[in-house]
């Protein structure tokens, strides 16, 4: 619009912009200059750019013929239908470079079902230069293989276990497996497990049905404290009838609290059980915990619920007594049952020919302690324990009194480390050693082990009542050798021997029936 001299107004055509046309240096083709990518035509790019370029165009698939499932690295299993949106993600995430383009779309191409092809259209976008994206077509193949599953391939695993009991206690020795393993031979408990395999903390049985560990468990309910858990794990599925396959897991903790411990009660579950010293000594275990008061013969039985409610561990085991010798020692008069409580004075047995340190106490074991015998006990004076239970004891003012210098456990029968002239034996269960064969020192614990298990048996006449004893005599109608059953026969004993052993077991509590059993049990009964 412009003004003239007249005043009128006069208007004037309207100027077009003008674009800058440039020649495509590949084809000639004009273009504009100003959006050009690279001086070259939309054609000439796409002919000339390929934005594709490091992605895969062949990959593998694996699945299980026997679930149908798809392998997700790196460990999962996925359930897939053919040409599903699960299976199609899952052929995107198998190739390598995708994830630095972006994905517009990714469709399957049909494929002979028996070819074993899987193929996959993808369409992907990326800008190529300043100001130009492109987007490109192209197509994957797939080449499906097959690979057994770790749950169809456990299922498939001949002589395969079903179910699982595991039995633990958390204790520095084995005397209480020891005994519950002389149990389960007694009962035949093990008659339907198909393998038994030993651990670092204790023994694991395999069942192949349920119902067969479940009466296994029950039985361990009905003779020692545990406290059980279950837990089931899928093996397999059959998509067609939805029928599935579990295998389950018992775990079974026994009591940490063996015969023979010393036990410092929590002053609340003292109260409870009958107001019982809370300093005690465990002589048996059984479907529940027994304690005793060597200071008054007060015995009380703590059961599993209780025990369970509050769980507590021993201050001190059988591997911390020591050896006292006893100087004087008189009965006070009160007896309960096969204990007589008796003040002695005892001293170490280290001490004798160093010093005169001796040390006065209340002891059960009136009735078979006399002046000079040694006898096996716990030394309270000096010692630390990193007890909460106990600590509140000695902070106690009317309860710190009642902890005595020493406590007297069992009497002590001197006689040779590892002892040849017994008469008798026990059954082992044959069991399957753990993957790494134990250090030595462990063995030589094992054998310890082993060995205070039978002086055990030999010195409670009470234990012994509730095992299955063997003559060793039938050894030899076995025909096993000396080194394989670890024992002299009696025939070939030196007299000497066996007058300094000092306990025998009397023939008649033996059983004559091993000539019936084997004697590697392979755990069938």
């Amino acid at each position: 619009m412009e003004v003239d001299s007249n005043g009128s107004i006069q208007y004037l055509p309207v100027r077009q912009k003008t674009t800058a046309t440039i020649l495509c240096c590949n084809c000639g083709a004009p273009i504009d200059g100003t959006v050009s990518a690279g001086a070259l035509c939309h054609d000439c790019v796409k002919l000339t750019v390929d934005i594709s370029q490091g992605i895969q165009r062949e990959a593998t698939l694996l699945t299980c013929r026997d679930c149908d499932r798809w392998f997700s690295p790196p460990s999962q299993w996925l359930v897939a239908a053919p040409e599903s949106r699960e299976l199609l993600a899952l052929c995107l995430r198998k190739l390598r470079g995708l994830s630095k383009v972006r994905i517009i779309d990714a469709s399957f191409l049909w494929t002979e079902p028996h070819s074993r092809r899987i193929k996959v259209k993808i369409s992907i976008q990326q800008e190529a230069f300043q100001g130009a994206i492109i987007q490109q077509t192209f197509e994957v193949e797939y080449v499906v293989a097959f690979s057994q599953c770790p749950d169809c391939a456990k299922s498939y695993t001949a002589h395969t276990w079903r179910a699982c009991v595991q039995v633990r206690q958390k204790v520095p020795h084995k005397r209480t497996f020891l005994y519950l393993e002389q149990l389960i031979l007694k009962h035949s408990a093990h008659k339907d497990t198909i393998n038994i395999k030993e651990v670092n903390d204790g023994i694991d049985f395999f069942f192949a049905q349920r119902n067969h560990a479940e009466k296994f468990v029950e039985f361990l309910t009905s003779v020692t404290p545990v406290r059980t858990k279950k837990s089931q794990e899928l093996i397999s599925m059959d998509i067609h009838t939805s029928s599935k396959s579990y295998k389950f897991t018992f775990s079974v903790e026994l009591v940490p609290i063996c015969k023979d411990d010393l036990v410092a009660l929590p002053l609340k579950i003292a109260r409870q059980v009958g107001n019982i010293a809370p300093l005690t000594l465990c002589y048996r275990v059984g479907t529940s915990v027994n304690l005793l008061d060597p200071n008054t013969l007060q015995s009380a039985d703590l059961s599993t619920p209780v025990y369970w409610r509050s769980p507590f561990a021993p201050i001190a085991d059988v591997q911390e007594l020591v050896e006292f010798i006893v100087m004087d020692i008189e009965s006070t008069g009160v007896q309960k049952g096969r204990w007589m409580l008796a003040e002695a004075t005892v001293a170490r047995a280290s001490d004798l020919g160093v010093n005169d340190t001796t040390y006065f106490t209340r002891t059960h074991l009136g009735g078979i302690l006399h002046p000079g015998d040694s006898v096996m006990g716990y030394h309270l004076t000096g010692t630390n324990f990193n007890n909460s239970e106990f600590e509140a004891i000695a902070n106690n003012r009317k309860l710190a009194d009642t902890i005595p210098d020493v406590m007297l456990v069992k009497k002590f029968y001197p006689r040779k480390k590892k002892n040849k002239s017994r008469n008798w034996r026990v059954r082992r269960m044959a069991r399957e050693e753990s993957e790494m064969l134990p250090r030595k020192q462990d063995q030589e614990r094992m054998e310890n082990d082993f060995e205070m298990f039978l002086r055990d048996v030999e010195e409670d006449e009470e234990l012994r009542n509730t095992m299955a004893l063997y003559k060793a005599e039938q050894r030899a109608r076995q025909g096993m050798t000396q080194a394989e059953e670890g024992e002299q026969e009696p025939s070939e004993m030196d007299e000497d021997e066996v007058e300094d052993e000092g306990l025998r077991i009397p023939m008649e509590q033996l059983l004559d029936e091993f000539d019936e059993m084997n004697v590697e049990d392979d755990g069938q009964g």
